[in-house]
């Protein structure tokens, strides 16, 4: 037999998720040593402008805020977004996308191409990038 929560229970999980604090929402993520760092347009999904050059969202791309909440693309359409973003190697589609918080645009050395990111050394650790 199902049985439902109690509504005490539930609004404690609805208060804890809706309650994240100003610290929470300024940490450093986790970002994949080849996520490069660009400036992101959305236009009329799934076409957008990428450091000023047209751009596609694969099918399934994931589009995340500063504290990370998934975005739907067409609510940012037309603001310029620093992000973080990963392509897809076989038909060069944006795949995962970050809009980056205040924490991770301190980290000013991020690479811009993938030719940038070959003279860098990537530390996962403390998701930095430092010269050869």
């Amino acid at each position: 037999m199902y049985r439902c929560a109690p509504a005490s229970v539930l609004l404690a999980f609805a208060t804890s998720i809706a309650c994240i604090s100003p610290a929470q929402a300024q940490t450093h993520r986790p970002f994949p040593a080849y996520a490069l760092r660009g400036e992101l347009v959305v236009q009329q999904v799934p076409e957008v402008r990428l450091n000023g050059q047209p751009a596609r969202l694969a099918p399934g791309s994931r589009l995340r805020s500063e504290s990370h909440m998934l975005l739907q693309p067409a609510s940012v359409a037309g603001q310029k977004l620093i992000v973080h973003y990963t392509v897809e190697p076989t038909s060069g589609l944006l795949q995962d996308i970050w809009v980056l918080n205040a924490a991770e645009l301190a980290n000013k050395v991020w690479p811009r191409s993938a030719q940038e990111a070959a003279t860098l050394v990537f530390e996962p650790g403390t998701q930095t990038w430092s010269k050869r």
